[in-house]
């Protein structure tokens, strides 16, 4: 956090990954002026069709990195699966990356994330380090049942985590999981899954933005609705404990926070990504600054902007299903377009398959139960057809 330099347009920013949320970070530098670049193995990747530069290559593609970091001005990513060490060394070279290498190790890493948090005091469920197949066997008397077996690295949109819910699931799941670092970590009974989007910029200012409240079905989130339904107490306890996290991280960026709350009103950390997530896309036309030109701003020294919410509004994601696969289209845009203070998001992307994220939608309402209605009306309108 040492670089105080403003970098006006038209520097050089680089992304690593070329991803949705990669595309949507492009698609607001070019807007305030930047040079963009990604990296991404895809050719066509969704970031890659709206920057002025790709570089197509493997995540592990040393020297790949390294041109894009020689490229660009600073550089920043969209996604955790990137092998730290290589930043690193390029941090040592003098590159700027936002966020750091050492906050990457940290959040790649759950057991490495919640062994950091909890030496902080900050709430997490409680968690283990498993060794054996008898280690996890023996720990379901302390856990008890249901217990959340989750692998340390990898695991996304529910990959790699698995709810135990019989002990006879013990040892198959362990096998399931022979090939990675597991850890063991308390099932929450929670009543709503939340989570809270934090800047801070190079000079150590945070702001937040709002709680909102997520619903997930098969590990994927389906729905985000914002503000979330809680009462003050519980947001300033969630507020307290993101900025405690963030100052913990010591570092700069956006920050999501995902937690659980029970129904004792007991807040705990799920989880963190030190990148914009899927549960801020409505901040694009719900907020004054995106959680997208915040990260612009904050890379580039500049001010960060207000996270004053406009509307009450709902974010659904667009899913591919289960009878698509491969190239596709849409049917029923028109209708949704039809609709006021409705707004869709595509993501580019060449082929579909089962659950994958295709676009969102986000509705802004009055209040968050008829856009809810609305925003599940809108998703109803579009079809995805076979080509």
């Amino acid at each position: 956090m040492n670089r105080k330099k403003v970098l006006q347009p038209p520097a050089k920013i680089g992304i690593i990954g070329g991803g949705q949320l990669g595309r949507m970070l492009a698609m607001t530098a070019k807007r305030m002026g930047y040079f963009v670049a990604v990296l991404d193995p895809d050719v066509n990747s969704p970031a890659g069709q709206v920057a002025d530069k790709q570089i197509t290559a493997s995540f592990s593609d040393r020297q790949a990195i390294r041109s894009l970091a020689e490229l660009t001005d600073v550089l920043t990513y969209e996604f955790e699966h990137i092998d730290a060490d290589i930043l690193s060394e390029i941090e040592v070279e003098g590159y700027a990356v936002y966020p750091s290498s050492s906050t990457l190790k940290n959040i790649q890493d759950k057991y490495r994330q919640k062994t950091l948090l909890s030496k902080a005091g900050l709430p997490v469920p409680k968690f283990y380090k498993i060794k054996s197949r008898e280690d996890l066997i023996d720990k379901i008397e302390i856990f008890g049942l249901p217990m959340m077996l989750k692998t340390c690295s990898g695991g996304y949109d529910g990959k790699g985590n698995f709810v135990i819910r019989k002990k006879s699931e013990a040892e198959m799941v362990y096998d399931l999981f022979i090939n990675h670092d597991v850890m063991l970590e308390e099932y929450i009974d929670f009543t709503k899954e939340l989570s809270i989007i934090v800047a801070r910029d190079l000079g150590g200012e945070i702001k937040y933005y709002p709680v909102v409240e997520n619903v997930h079905k098969d590990n994927i989130l389906r729905i985000t609705k914002v503000p979330a339904d809680i009462d003050d107490v519980v947001e300033l306890k969630i507020k307290h404990i993101a900025q405690k996290t963030v100052e913990v991280l010591n570092d700069i960026g956006i920050f999501c926070i995902e937690m659980f709350l029970d129904s004792r009103g007991e807040v705990y950390i799920n989880e963190i990504a030190s990148r914009p997530h899927n549960s801020g896309h409505y901040t694009i036309e719900a907020c004054v600054t995106s959680q997208f030109e915040q990260l612009i701003r904050i890379i580039t020294g500049m001010p960060l902007g207000s996270t004053e919410l406009f509307s009450p509004c709902v974010m659904v994601n667009i899913l591919g299903n289960d009878t698509v696969c491969g190239a596709y289209t849409f049917e029923g845009i028109e209708k949704l377009l039809a609709k006021e203070k409705v707004y869709l998001h595509l993501y580019g992307k060449s082929l579909t398959s089962n659950r994958r994220k295709l676009g969102h939608i986000t509705v802004l309402d009055e209040c968050v139960k008829r856009a809810e209605e609305k925003a599940l009306q809108a998703l109803e309108c579009i079809k995805i057809k076979a080509i």
